[in-house]
């Protein structure tokens, strides 16, 4: 979202002309390009506020359709991969699990979970959940949440309720099933 606020300030152009005739190519390369000199010198909070204020909903629908993407499916098998702690060497998982597996710090999460991971994102338009875990009988669980073109009382309804939805579809056998008959799963 940040390059078009780097356009704008930099090369004094309109918000509308800073995505203008931009591939997505183009847009990937000047977003590393950014990153590495904001690295070196980032924005002052006052810079950052104004990128906040510029940037209205229309500009977080264009990047927003400009971020990587995957299926659900593509989702699911990383999870996997990532529940089985098999795939990678141990040495990556020392790593991955202290970012994913934030959780895993909470001592009610300790007593009956052997592990579990997640990471969602969210702008003014999406919700995402990727989530692992496995319990301590052995059930693992993959889940990938993918929501997209939401308005802002549909935005809101699951931000509120994701965590619950979470736990219910972990401990709740009955609930998983409704979800896993409605949905075709």
């Amino acid at each position: 979202m940040l390059v078009s606020f780097y356009l704008m300030e930099e090369q004094h152009l309109s918000k509308e002309e800073a995505w203008e005739n931009m591939t997505l190519g183009e847009y990937r390369q000047k977003a590393i390009e950014i990153f590495e000199t904001w690295d070196e010198m980032p924005l002052a909070s006052n810079q950052k506020q104004t990128a906040a204020d510029t940037l209205d909903v229309k500009f977080q629908r264009i990047w927003s359709d400009r971020l990587p993407r995957g299926t659900a499916q593509d989702y699911v098998s990383l999870l996997e991969k990532l529940n089985r702690k098999e795939f990678f060497s141990k040495e990556i998982y020392t790593y991955l699990d202290p970012i994913l597996e934030q959780s895993m710090y909470n001592p009610k999460n300790q007593e009956w979970l052997y592990h579990g991971g997640q990471k969602g994102g969210s702008t003014a338009l999406v919700l995402t959940l990727a989530m692992y875990v496995q319990d301590k009988e052995g059930n693992q669980t993959e889940i990938a949440f993918f929501s997209n073109d939401l308005n802002r009382f549909e935005h809101m309804l699951p931000t509120r309720k994701i965590n619950s939805f979470q736990l219910k579809i972990l401990t709740d056998p009955t609930f998983r099933s409704r979800i896993e008959k409605e949905w075709g799963l």
